[in-house]
């Protein structure tokens, strides 16, 4: 199984649905007077890094005291459970490797790792709270970013080899869950699942750009409807 995600599925953990990076801001311009997209731009970081770490750190912080909710709990419980089960997200918040799934693409990277734009140090933290917006480098003192696509870069070599790995193999079944898959590669699994003849579902109160396509559309959220398909697996 696959299961493809966006902000929707962190929506019930107390997370907007933000526009932008896989849902990351809900306003159509920041306090700078620039829209997000330009904010969180690549171009952005380059030229005033402080500006984007500014909308980063916002970003952070709405994810900051957010914990997994039954829909990421259940989709690690079928990792564990079937043969073989894998997790494209565009969410940056690391809430599907917080509830145990380790066979996670997160397609869009995540806000908890930082990485020095000179000599390539990364870490880990749990949090930006006490900590220098924008961070410098503990090795070298250089400028560091988040590991997080920006608008205008390339999505990671490593992750879509991974993704094209994987979807070659095939899966039995796709679920979409609370993505409106604009972007080709987040609708692609959908697609190609459809090409194969394998079951393909989507979860979403909205529409999305495939809802015309899936053999089964659940308008509903996706904690609930998560605890009803795993309920109805321990009953088969």
């Amino acid at each position: 199984m696959l299961f493809v995600t966006g902000a929707g599925i962190s929506a019930e953990s107390g997370l907007p649905t933000y526009r932008g990076i896989g849902g990351l801001y809900e306003q159509e311009a920041t306090d700078d007077g620039v829209p997000i997209e330009v904010a969180l731009s690549g171009e952005m970081f380059r030229r005033d890094p402080a500006l984007t770490w500014k909308y980063i750190h916002q970003i952070e912080s709405s994810c900051r005291d957010a914990r997994p909710n039954r829909a990421h709990e259940v989709i690690a419980v079928l990792e564990r459970r079937l043969n073989r089960v894998w997790t494209l997200t565009q969410n940056v918040d690391g809430l599907h490797r917080a509830a145990g799934s380790q066979r996670v693409i997160d397609i869009h990277g995540d806000v908890h790792w930082l990485l020095c734009t000179r000599c390539g140090h990364r870490w880990r933290v749990e949090s930006y709270a006490g900590i220098q917006i924008p961070p410098s480098c503990p090795e070298c003192d250089s400028l560091v970013r988040p590991e997080v696509v920006l608008f205008g870069e390339m999505l990671p070599l490593d992750r879509t080899k991974l993704l094209q790995e994987q979807l070659a193999r095939g899966f039995d079944a796709v679920f979409s869950i609370g993505t409106t898959s604009v972007f080709p590669y987040i609708a692609e699994p959908i697609l190609d699942a459809r090409r194969r003849g394998a079951l393909t579902v989507e979860i979403n109160p909205g529409a999305s750009e495939v809802s015309h396509i899936v053999d089964y559309r659940l308008r509903a959220g996706a904690a609930e409807t998560m605890d009803a398909v795993v309920e109805a697996l321990d009953r088969a």
